[in-house]
C-alpha cells in the first residue's frame, strides 16, 4: 500500500483510509493531488524551508548512482567483474546508442559523462515508484524535471552562441531562410517561440506527465484492490490486483523509456546547437 500523503485539507481522506471498504458505507477514496504532497521530515512547510520524502528520495537516488559507478570503476579490471560489466554496458549503451548516434563520435564524446549522468539519475528517480517503502517517483513532482530541463536549456543556448556567435545563433533559433520571402518574419517568430519556449517546456513536461499519470494509475488500482476487498467485492478486488501487477510491469518499461527519451532529446538539442546553419 502506498504511504499516506499529506492533504492541504486536514479533514480530507489521505492516500486512502484502510478501514474504508466497498459496502461499508464510505465512498471510494480516489487518489488526487493530495497523493503527491508529503509531510515535512524536517522543517516547516509554511516557511517553505523543509525537507520531505521526495527530497530524501532524490538525495538517496543521487548517492546510489554515484556509489554504483564509483564501486564499478574505482578499480577497473581488464576482465571485468559483474558490477563493472553492468556499469560498462549501461555506459556504453548511452554513449554509442544515444550520444554517438545523435551528435556523432567526434563532437559527442565530451558530452557522454553529462548524458550518462542524466540518464541514470532520471531512471533512478523514476524507479523509486516501484521500490517498496519509497513507492513514489520523484519526477512526478514537476520541479525536478524543470530543473533538469533547465540545465539542458542553459547548455543548449550557451553552446549555440559559442559556436555560431550572436547572428548565427539568432538564425539558428529562428530558422532564418530568406527563400521564404514575405512569410519569413512570421516563420521566424514562430520558430523563435517554439525553440526558446515550447521545446524546453515540453522537455520537462513530457517526463513529469508520464510519471504523474503512471503513479496515479498505480495508486488507483492499488487503492481499488483494497477498497473492494469486502464481501462479493473480493472478486472485483482480484481483477484490480491483477491490473496493479500489469500496470507495475508496464511502469517499469515506461520508467526506462522516459529516461531514454529525456537524454535523447538532450542530445538532439546539443546536436542542433553544434550544427551549421544553412
Amino acid at each position: 500500500m502506498k504511504e499516506p500523503a499529506v492533504s492541504a485539507d486536514p479533514t480530507q481522506t489521505l492516500a486512502f483510509d484502510t478501514s474504508c471498504h466497498l459496502f461499508s458505507g464510505c465512498g471510494f477514496p480516489a487518489p488526487g493531488l493530495h497523493s503527491f504532497l508529503f509531510k515535512p521530515l524536517w522543517g516547516d512547510a509554511d516557511s517553505n524551508l523543509y525537507f520531505n520524502k521526495p527530497m530524501l528520495l532524490a538525495l538517496l537516488g543521487s548517492i546510489i548512482v554515484v556509489v554504483f559507478f564509483w564501486a564499478a570503476f574505482a578499480r577497473p579490471k581488464v576482465v571485468p567483474g559483474k558490477l563493472q560489466m553492468i556499469a560498462e554496458s549501461g555506459y556504453d549503451f548511452i554513449r554509442r546508442g544515444v550520444v554517438y548516434e545523435t551528435i556523432g563520435k567526434k563532437e559527442g564524446e565530451k558530452y557522454v559523462p553529462l548524458v550518462v549522468s542524466l540518464f541514470f539519475f532520471v531512471w533512478m528517480m523514476n524507479l523509486w515508484s516501484i521500490i517498496p517503502v519509497a513507492q513514489f517517483p520523484v519526477t512526478s513532482i514537476i520541479a525536478y524535471p524543470i530543473v533538469l530541463a533547465l540545465i539542458v536549456y542553459v547548455l543548449w543556448v550557451s553552446l549555440t552562441f559559442k559556436r555560431h556567435g550572436f547572428v548565427g545563433a539568432f538564425k539558428n533559433f529562428t530558422g532564418y531562410d530568406k527563400s521564404l520571402g514575405a512569410v519569413l518574419p512570421l516563420a521566424m517568430l514562430i520558430e523563435l517561440f517554439s525553440n526558446l519556449l515550447v521545446r524546453p517546456f515540453t522537455h520537462a513536461v513530457r517526463l513529469f506527465a508520464n510519471m504523474f499519470a503512471g503513479h496515479t494509475l498505480l495508486l488507483l488500482f492499488t487503492i481499488a484492490s483494497w477498497y473492494m476487498l469486502n464481501g462479493i467485492g473480493i472478486a472485483y478486488a482480484g481483477v484490480s490486483f491483477i491490473m496493479t501487477i500489469v500496470m507495475t510491469a508496464f511502469e517499469v518499461f515506461i520508467q526506462a523509456l522516459q529516461a531514454y527519451v529525456f537524454v535523447l532529446l538532450t542530445c538532439s538539442f546539443i546536436q542542433g546547437a553544434l550544427a551549421e546553419h544553412h
